[in-house]
C-alpha cells in the first residue's frame, strides 16, 4: 500500500488562536458577568428634595404651544402626581401628615381648575363651530338676496318693456299722424276746410298728449317700483352684511381666546404651592434632625 499524507485542518487566516485562560493570581478573585453586581445608588434626602424641586420648577414653567391646550392637561397632571409620588416613596424620605395634606390639596385644586378650563375650551370650540355655521348661512343668504334682487330687476325690466313698448309705439304713430295733418293744405279745392283741419289737428294733438301722459305715468310707476325694490335690497343687504361683520368679530375674539393658554397661571401656582410645601417640609426635617443630634 502506498504512502498517504495525513490531512491537516486548514488554519483560519487573520484570526489568532484562542489563548488559554490566564492563571488566577493568588489573593485575587476571578470575575465573570454573572458575578458582577451593579451598585444601585439610593438618593439621599437632600438629593430627593433637589430633584423634586427641579421637576416642579420645570412643570410650573411648561407651556403648551398648540391649541387645544386641554389635550395636554391629563399628561401634565400625571407628570405632576408622579413627581410628588416619587418623592414620597423615596427610601430616604418619611413625609409627615402636614406635607401630605398640603400636597393633596394643591393637587386637588389644580385638577379642579384644569377641569374647568377644559370645559371652557370645549365650550369655546363648540361656540366657534356654531358661529362659523351662522357665518356661512349669512353669506349664503347674502348671495341668495343678490340673486333675488337681480331676478326682480330683470323681471321688472321685462314687464316695463312689455307694457311701455306698445304705448310708445302708439305715441309714435300719433305723432306721425299729427305731423301729416299739420302738413295738409286746407282750402276749397283741397278737400278739407281750414276749420276741419284745425279740428283734426287739435284732436290728434289731444290724443298724442293723452298717450304721452299715459306713457309718463307708466314709466313713473315702474320707476317707483324699481326704487322700492332697490331700497328693500339695500336695506336687506346692509342687515346681512352687518350680521356677517358681527360673526367675523365674534370668531376673531373666540379664536384669540382659544389661542391663549389661560391655565398656565393655575399650573404655575400649583407648582409654586408644592415647592413651598416641599421647602417647609425639608426645613422641618432639618430642625428635627438638629434637635435629635443635640439631645444625643
Amino acid at each position: 500500500m502506498g504512502y498517504q499524507p495525513r490531512t491537516r485542518t486548514p488554519r483560519d487566516f487573520g484570526k489568532r488562536p484562542a489563548k488559554t485562560a490566564s492563571k488566577i493570581k493568588p489573593g485575587k478573585h476571578r470575575e465573570t458577568r454573572s458575578h458582577i453586581l451593579e451598585e444601585v445608588h439610593v438618593p439621599t434626602s437632600k438629593e430627593a428634595v433637589e430633584r423634586t424641586l427641579n421637576g416642579l420648577s420645570i412643570l410650573g414653567n411648561q407651556r403648551f404651544a398648540v391649541a387645544p391646550f386641554y389635550e395636554h392637561f391629563d399628561r401634565w397632571l400625571l407628570s405632576l402626581r408622579t413627581t410628588i409620588s416619587d418623592f414620597q416613596s423615596s427610601p430616604a424620605i418619611a413625609v409627615d401628615d402636614q406635607f401630605e395634606r398640603e400636597t393633596s390639596k394643591a393637587l386637588s385644586d389644580v385638577e379642579q381648575v384644569l377641569k374647568e378650563r377644559r370645559l371652557r375650551e370645549v365650550s369655546g370650540e363648540e361656540a366657534l363651530r356654531v358661529i362659523n355655521r351662522s357665518l356661512l348661512d349669512a353669506r349664503n343668504l347674502l348671495a341668495q338676496t343678490e340673486r333675488e334682487y337681480a331676478a326682480k330687476v330683470k323681471e321688472l325690466a321685462e314687464r316695463k318693456e312689455h307694457a311701455v313698448k306698445p304705448v310708445a309705439g302708439r305715441a309714435a304713430k300719433m305723432r306721425e299722424e299729427l305731423n301729416r295733418i299739420i302738413k295738409l293744405r286746407a282750402g276749397f279745392l283741397r278737400g278739407i276746410s281750414k276749420k276741419a283741419k284745425a279740428q283734426k289737428e287739435a284732436e290728434a294733438a289731444q290724443r298724442l298728449d293723452s298717450t304721452r301722459s299715459e306713457l309718463t305715468r307708466m314709466e313713473q310707476a315702474f320707476a317707483t317700483e324699481r326704487s322700492k325694490v332697490q331700497d328693500e335690497y339695500t336695506k336687506r343687504k346692509r342687515q346681512i352684511t352687518q350680521e356677517i361683520a358681527n360673526h367675523q368679530k365674534e370668531i376673531e375674539d373666540l379664536e384669540a381666546g382659544i389661542q391663549i393658554d389661560d391655565a398656565l397661571d393655575a399650573r404655575r401656582a400649583a407648582c409654586d404651592a408644592l415647592i413651598k410645601s416641599l421647602n417647609a417640609f425639608a426645613l422641618r426635617n432639618q430642625q428635627t434632625s438638629e434637635s435629635s443630634n443635640l439631645s444625643s
